[in-house]
């Protein structure tokens, strides 16, 4: 029991989340592009208060992969940055952190394009 147990915690936290933004997109008027901008908000804000790091140890893959995920690693990578450099850190810190993942996004996207071609809508 205790090896599904993280897949299940996963699950969980993710699959709240998503839900989440999902009665924010039906039940208010805010827009898929607010709701997205405001879960990488939520989580720079929860990360700086130091809640996400409980989110993500409970919630594992879960926590990491919704954009709150990206927040929360933005903020980690100006925290640890501004402990070594200094105020120069605060300007650094989120591109050292995040550029793996958008460096992956980057070329994925780029792989994708190279092997489908696109075709106008009708």
């Amino acid at each position: 029991m205790s090896t599904i147990m993280p897949y299940v915690n996963a699950f969980l936290v993710g699959g709240g989340l998503c839900a989440l933004a999902q009665v924010l997109i039906d039940k208010t008027r805010l827009t898929p592009a607010r709701i997205l901008v405001g879960y990488v908000v939520a989580g720079v804000l929860l990360g700086a208060l130091g809640v996400y790091k409980y989110i993500a140890d409970f919630g594992g893959s879960g926590a990491a992969v919704p954009l709150t995920g990206f927040g929360y690693i933005i903020s980690e990578g100006v925290r640890k940055a501004v402990d070594e450099r200094g105020l120069l850190g605060a300007l650094t810190g989120s591109l050292t952190a995040a550029s793996g993942g958008t460096t992956a996004a980057l070329v994925f996207g780029l792989i994708a394009a190279l092997c489908v071609r696109s075709k106008p809508k009708r």
